[in-house]
């Protein structure tokens, strides 16, 4: 009887994660409607895979895309290869793809993520989570979009396809702006 009851229980608890998940809305973005509520992008240096010191202030004037991620979340990893798509159609543009590992063993996790699936934007390791602190990242994954002039203007939670259509027209109207 009370192995009827754990089951029954099991079930119904699948079923509640289930309709749970099933009713989150898909994110999006979510541009800020105020000119007031935009807020400049905190500064930053971390370093490359290869050491190299990157500050997010070299980039001025150019689009922004930072996004903040770790090899062991699932959402992370499946919104990579959109995210490579889209870098790949718009590196040539004033844009910049920086994507912010988060794990305390971010150069061996990233190494052995590499091996699985091949990514040619930056990467920068964020071991402390210092700069994901400072960016207020409290789930996994995180993309901001900060435009030529320094100010974050999206802020996104979750997994994206960032190469869908709508995503890549925004992206191009930041980048054409002047």
């Amino acid at each position: 009887m009370q192995r009827k009851i754990f089951i029954a229980a099991v079930v119904i608890g699948l079923a509640l994660v289930y309709l749970w998940l099933a009713g989150s809305p898909e994110p999006e973005l979510s541009r800020a409607k105020e000119p007031s509520s935009v807020a400049m992008a905190p500064d930053f240096t971390l370093t490359d895979m290869q050491g190299v010191p990157v500050s997010l202030s070299q980039y001025r004037g150019k689009v922004v895309f930072l996004n903040f991620w770790a090899s062991w979340c699932p959402p992370c990893k499946e919104e990579m290869p959109s995210m490579e798509a889209l870098y790949q159609r718009l590196k040539k543009e004033d844009f910049v793809l920086l994507a912010v590992n988060v794990e305390e063993n971010g150069q061996q996790a990233v190494e052995q993520f590499l091996k699985e699936v091949p990514l040619n934007f930056p990467i920068l390791l964020d071991q402390t989570q210092s700069v994901a602190s400072l960016y207020k990242v409290h789930g996994l994954p995180h993309t901001f979009i900060i435009d030529r002039e320094g100010k974050i203007v999206e802020s996104v939670t979750g997994a994206l396809d960032w190469n869908a259509p709508q995503v890549v027209q925004y992206l191009s109207t930041l980048i054409e702006a002047r």
